[in-house]
């Protein structure tokens, strides 16, 4: 149901046949439509499109850009099917009465009533008579007449590039209405020239979406080339190793000095030993490199797993027990508890 007294109300005769402003005689747009029955007037806000000076005041006003106003709008004539629009509202500071137009012909507004457009001198051009008011020299003037004629020859190369331009184009345009007077035809081909390649694109995404998912890549795999698989083809990992020379490798330590294994320094920086002391510091240097090769052994981390190698202990850290420890430390439990003396209780 419909309150009262707030201008929607329709009597129940006409309810459905009219609506509620026609009824009251009123308008959409309330009191901004007033005089738009009888005066065609509409009351809009407008905004300046550039600076003005108001005749009205008694002093020099300005009124700058994008002053807005309550404006009546009204149609006062036409540019062929452009409507010509007049806007008049009233200057708050004196009063005045301002009128503006569109110029549909030039795209602008001009100023008809109350007020003057702002000259800031962007839109005057060369007047006519600047030229001939001007003293030329001889040399401006020999200069003027070349530019003229290179400004002739330049229009005359723009006219016959223009009409070989016109040319290609029309011919393009009758190949391409050629090849497409039938279009089902040009649909067969293009529809036979995708389906050819299909089956290969779709076998070469399964290949890269596997390899995605094995390599677990997060990235857009594009298709092999030739290039690829050639460079591919020059890469070289050497012979492979047995498993002691890798035991061997692993043996070896991360690092040492230039020189033998047993840090000393080349043989460039030491004298020559007789025949019985190179004996001697040969076996020196197998014994120190064997020491040092159980040393790591028994501390590199990564062969804690290896057979033969004994895991390191570290201080304040407890250990998990092997199988055989284990087992040694319940018989040793076990001969404890049989070496006590049981006494009987009676």
């Amino acid at each position: 149901m419909q309150g009262f007294n707030m201008g929607r109300y329709v009597p129940p005769d006409l309810e459905g046949t009219t609506s509620a402003n026609k009824v009251h005689k009123k308008h959409a747009l309330g009191q901004r439509a007033s005089k738009l029955a009888s005066h065609g007037i509409l009351t809009v806000r407008f905004e300046m499109p550039f600076p003005v000076w108001c005749t009205s005041c008694p002093r020099p006003t300005i009124i700058a850009q994008g002053v807005r106003f309550n404006a009546e709008k009204k149609k006062v004539g036409a540019y062929y099917t452009s409507p010509i629009w007049s806007f008049r509202f009233r200057h708050a500071a004196c009063g005045g009465t301002i009128e503006m137009r569109t110029d549909p012909k030039n795209t602008a507004y001009v100023v008809v009533e109350g007020a003057a457009k702002r000259d800031t001198g962007e839109d005057r051009g060369p007047r006519e008579g600047d030229e001939a008011l001007a003293i030329m020299t001889d040399q401006e003037r020999e200069a003027l007449r070349k530019n003229a004629f290179a400004s002739l020859e330049k229009t005359i190369e723009d006219r016959e590039r223009l009409k070989a331009a016109t040319e290609r184009i029309d011919g393009l345009l009758d190949a391409q209405a050629k090849s497409w007077d039938d279009p089902y035809a040009q649909n067969q081909k293009l529809r036979r020239a995708f389906r050819a390649g299909r089956r290969e694109r779709e076998r070469e995404a399964e290949r890269a979406e596997a390899l995605k998912d094995r390599m677990s890549l997060g990235i857009d795999l594009v298709p092999a080339t030739e290039h690829d698989a050639q460079r591919a083809a020059l890469v070289d990992f050497g012979p492979g190793e047995d498993g002691q020379a890798a035991e061997r490798a692993l043996a070896r330590p991360l690092f040492q000095t230039a020189g033998n294994g047993d840090g000393t320094s080349g043989s460039k920086d030491r004298a020559p030993l007789p025949r019985g002391g190179k004996d001697a510091a040969r076996r020196k240097s197998d014994f120190v490199a064997a020491i040092m090769n159980n040393t790591r052994s028994a501390k590199d981390p990564f062969l804690q797993g290896k057979d033969g190698v004994k895991a390191a202990r570290i201080q304040g850290v407890k250990r998990k027990r092997t199988d055989d420890e284990e087992k040694n430390a319940s018989e040793k439990d076990t001969r404890s508890a049989s070496a006590l003396v049981e006494y009987d209780s009676d």
